[in-house]
């Protein structure tokens, strides 16, 4: 029996240049939690940075920031009414799910679930990454003390508009050293194509990871 093969569809609805529209940037995401000293010890040996701790009495706030993400995460008391641990499929976009699941547990993750398949359904959960780490495919696992869940997904190749093309920016230095690994081992099999040295290697190098990075056309 025939099956469907997944699509990947991005489209940007707006129709309209940058200019002309107001951007709406998702800065800020609540988690609900039971105790905060133990949340803000837990997000702080993770390597992320502490943009606030505000105490105003009858509530309070903390905030933190992943590394390179523009989104930050923030938790206290009297700030929430959902049950701790409710917060579900929080994800983080890293380039390595290996490297990143090595990072979580040398700073004192229990378990990091490294899988492909399902990221919303436990029983259609595959052990390992994807195969051919493709992306989107690949994803890891790891909980909060209170249970909320946080899943990282293997992102390498952008979905078409997803990434401004004008804008190639890296997180750290292992992101830019991968991109740089992919786009040697695909500038090899473009020397096999043309059976010659590639003079002009850095040009096309450059060509291929903001290209990758922002879901347009590869080199050839």
């Amino acid at each position: 029996m025939a099956t469907s093969k997944p699509q990947i569809v991005s489209s940007d609805t707006s129709g309209n240049p940058k200019a002309a529209r107001v951007d709406l940037k998702l800065e800020v995401v609540l988690i609900p939690v039971s105790d905060v000293e133990r949340s803000k010890a837990f997000y702080g040996r993770l390597g992320w940075r502490l943009d606030a701790d505000f105490d105003f009495g009858d509530f309070r706030i903390i905030q933190f920031t992943p590394p390179g993400s523009g989104c930050s995460v923030s938790f206290g008391t009297g700030v929430t009414s959902a049950p701790p641990g409710s917060a579900k499929h929080l994800e983080l976009v890293v380039s390595d799910i290996e490297a990143a699941r090595d990072e979580l547990l040398s700073r004192g993750v229990s378990a990091v679930e490294i899988f492909h398949g399902s990221p919303f359904d436990r029983s259609k959960r595959i052990s390992g990454p994807d195969p051919a780490h493709t992306s989107y495919r690949s994803y890891g696992s790891f909980e909060d003390p209170d249970g909320n869940e946080w899943l990282l997904q293997e992102v390498t190749v952008r979905l078409p508009g997803r990434v401004d093309p004008t804008q190639t920016s890296f997180a750290s230095t292992s992101d830019l050293a991968g991109a740089m690994r992919r786009a040697e081992a695909a500038h090899g099999e473009h020397e096999k194509r043309i059976g010659h040295a590639d003079p002009n290697w850095p040009d096309w190098y450059a060509a291929y990871i903001v290209a990758e990075q922002s879901g347009t056309e590869l080199p050839k």
